[in-house]
C-alpha cells in the first residue's frame, strides 16, 4: 500500500508542477491573460506540498532525485498529449532509464 501511495503523491506533483509550470509558459511565452500566471504560481505553490507527503521513511534527497525521473516520464507524456509531440525512440529510451532509477532510488531494500 506505501509502494502505490507513493506512486500517487509522485504523479500528482508531477501534474502539478508540470500544469502550474506550462500554465506559466502560455502566460510568459504565449501572451495569455496573467490569470494564467497567477493559477499556474498557485499550482507551483501546491507541488511544493505534494512531494512532502511521501511515507515518513523517505528523505528529501531520495524522493526528490526520484522525482526528477518521474517529472522526466510525466514531460514526455505532457509534450505527447498536451503539445502533441509523438515521442520518439530516444525519448521512450530516455523515459524507461529514468524510471528505472526512481525504482531503484526509492523502492530497492536497503539493510
Amino acid at each position: 500500500m506505501e509502494f502505490v501511495q507513493s506512486i500517487f503523491y509522485f504523479i500528482l506533483a508531477g501534474i502539478f508542477e508540470i500544469g502550474g509550470g506550462y500554465l506559466m509558459w502560455l502566460w510568459l511565452r504565449e501572451g495569455k491573460s496573467i490569470t494564467y500566471g497567477i493559477f499556474g504560481a498557485l499550482i507551483l505553490i501546491i507541488y511544493g506540498v505534494v512531494p512532502t507527503l511521501q511515507p515518513p521513511n523517505s528523505n528529501f534527497g531520495r524522493v526528490y532525485a526520484a522525482y526528477g525521473g518521474i517529472f522526466i516520464a510525466l514531460s514526455i507524456l505532457w509534450g505527447w498529449k498536451i503539445d502533441n509531440v509523438v515521442p520518439d525512440k530516444f525519448d521512450l529510451i530516455g523515459g524507461a532509464i529514468a524510471l528505472i532509477g526512481v525504482i531503484i532510488i526509492m523502492y530497492a531494500p536497503r539493510g
